[in-house]
């Protein structure tokens, strides 16, 4: 049986768990409910032996997600800081270091919070007709939830000063050029197109995924003498599992491995 959260819809089948950010009426905005519905529902999937994939999308065809809801607190004096602290900063640390793969189904606009929540995944599949916005510019604040990092690491300084400092609008094509998505597709074939690669991810060796999302974060921090040690490591690890011993069989027996996760 699925989790229930208020603003977040959790389905589960065949290995891969979907994610809806379920508030259309505002273009998915995060409200305090939903910052801490999708907390709870990615450490639900994170220890779901069942969920081998993560899908986070959004509800209705416009958005994926824009952003704070502006609106809640309107008039209302509170700590920025502290609400990245508890809500937002915690999500996008779930996020990278979950050891199981994370799809970004970009079906609409992705904005403010709602960009950084996408370019957190470990890959975005891009409706031709969405867009991405750095949109904290427009109203005097800077991006936040990672968005500074995740920028320079995916399109370099220059251009990630670019999208941070105007607020453009990024268009799917310029995504992909850019490398901000892995891949535009029509909006009519983004489901199916994001349905095949979690189902790949579903039946793959989901221990051996967590541990190459390990090193590459670790890339990002360090030198190769450290990466070349660091890898010697986990392979050991990963030669320990029982998804490495049925890939070895089934490459013996020539038939197609038939990997548990484990």
């Amino acid at each position: 049986m699925s989790p229930s959260f208020p603003t977040i819809l959790s389905e589960t089948h065949s290995g891969v768990c979907i994610l809806t950010l379920n508030r259309p009426e505002v273009y998915n905005a995060f409200n305090e409910q939903m910052k801490k519905d999708l907390n709870d529902a990615l450490k639900d999937a994170e220890q779901n032996p069942d969920a081998r994939c993560i899908v986070i999308r959004g509800a209705g065809d416009k958005a994926f997600c824009s952003g704070q809801d502006l609106k809640e607190h309107a008039g209302s004096k509170r700590s920025l800081k502290e609400s990245l602290e508890k809500s937002y900063n915690p999500m996008i640390r779930r996020i990278r270091t979950m050891e199981k793969p994370v799809i970004g189904m970009i079906n609409g606009v992705a904005a403010g919070a709602g960009c950084s929540l996408a370019l957190a995944c470990d890959m975005r599949i891009m409706s031709s007709k969405a867009k991405l916005i750095e949109v904290f510019i427009r109203i005097g604040l800077i991006p936040d939830s990672g968005s500074h990092w995740f920028l320079t690491q995916l399109v370099g300084m220059a251009r990630a000063f670019e999208y941070a400092a105007t607020g453009k609008d990024i268009s799917a094509e310029e995504a992909e050029r850019a490398g901000l998505v892995n891949k535009v597709v029509p909006p009519e074939k983004l489901e199916e197109e994001v349905q095949a690669l979690a189902s790949r991810f579903a039946v793959a060796p989901t221990k051996a995924i967590g541990l190459v999302k390990r090193t590459l974060n670790k890339s990002l921090s360090t030198d190769l003498d450290a990466i070349l040690e660091y890898e010697a490591c986990l392979q050991q690890i990963a030669s320990e599992t029982d998804d490495h011993r049925e890939g070895i069989s089934a490459f013996l027996e020539k038939r197609p491995a038939n990997f548990k996760g484990r």
